[in-house]
């Protein structure tokens, strides 16, 4: 479990700041606290800008952003990374609880409030808590909401498909709805075209996809696991993975200054509209209101237009 992993994780390495203070600069109790905790916020920084660094050597064309624009956006991708993986993500069952689906939401035509629900799916090495704030958002919209941690983390993109179906099915079932409109941010996007290559589209509405690398990524080539290895460039998995079918509205949201997708116009995908989100990084998008705008009349178009166009 992801979760118990990231808290032993964080365990040790303030295990390690401490000794390096106490044992190896003989710091004080309160000088140690502080360095501990130096020790935790810098690593991440310095990850931050490695990958941005990354994304600089494979980047694509994009729009020119001015030093105030570049710095929000790096601080705001730290910001996502310290939020996620020391607060959210280690401590998901504080933070998400259970899924809150109610039954009698079915796509009937004319009855008003009577959405499809949603189902959002993470990316790497991520679980269902990355979507805490924009599951919050739509809520708060009225959409009802239901998430998916894929295991295991390292796994492949593949063996990831049938849990997708599987939860599915359960959603459709407790909320009565005959089909579901899909989200996934990442490799969670690539999870969700492999469904549909193998399952069909019969259950789903709509597809939008957040920041995927749909032709790969650079920085997937320093990962660990076979999932990692189906999102480098190039990779047969990644080449023999289908376009959503022409019938199936899908929408892809990317950033052409993502530090994770490199180059960031692979985040482009042929045959389906495409939506850049200027000065936003890759983790930061799960936490980005204009993201959230986004997502909000995407779906409210994807749930009408499957009222309007009679099923095939």
């Amino acid at each position: 479990m992801l979760a118990r992993a990231l808290r032993l994780a964080l365990l040790i390495e303030v295990a390690l700041y401490v000794a390096i203070a106490r044992y190896g600069c003989a710091a004080s109790p309160s000088a140690t606290a502080l360095l501990a905790l130096a020790g935790v916020f810098s690593l991440r920084a310095v990850l931050i800008m490695l990958t941005y660094g990354y994304a600089w050597a494979y980047r694509s064309p994009a729009p020119r952003l001015s030093v105030r624009q570049t710095l929000l956006m790096v601080l705001g991708e730290y910001a996502a990374m310290l939020l996620s993986f020391i607060v959210i993500f280690p401590f998901e069952r504080w933070w998400m609880g259970t899924d809150r689906l109610r039954a009698g939401i079915a796509n009937v035509a004319g009855a008003p409030g009577r959405r499809l629900p949603v189902l959002l799916v993470h990316g790497y090495f991520c679980s269902r808590a990355a979507w805490w704030w924009l599951r919050r958002r739509l809520e708060a919209a009225g959409w009802t909401v239901a998430t998916i941690s894929l295991e295991p983390i390292h796994g492949s993109i593949e063996d990831y498909v049938l849990p997708l179906a599987g939860r599915i099915d359960a959603v459709l079932a407790e909320t009565g709805a005959e089909r579901v409109l899909l989200a996934g941010h990442s490799m969670g996007g690539l999870v969700a075209r492999a469904y549909l290559q193998r399952c069909g589209h019969a259950r789903v509405a709509g597809l939008v996809t957040l920041g995927t690398p749909h032709q790969g990524s650079h920085l997937a080539s320093i990962g660990p696991g076979k999932n990692a290895r189906q999102m480098r460039p190039g990779n047969p998995w990644l080449q023999n993975l289908a376009n959503p079918a022409a019938v199936l509205d899908t929408l892809a949201i990317y950033s052409p200054h993502d530090n994770f997708v490199m180059p960031q116009s692979n985040s482009q995908l042929s045959g389906t509209a495409n939506y850049p989100i200027d000065g936003l990084g890759h983790l930061a998008m799960l936490y980005s209101p204009r993201v959230a705008q986004a997502l909000l009349s995407t779906f409210d178009r994807m749930d009408t237009r499957s009222r309007q166009v009679p099923r095939v």
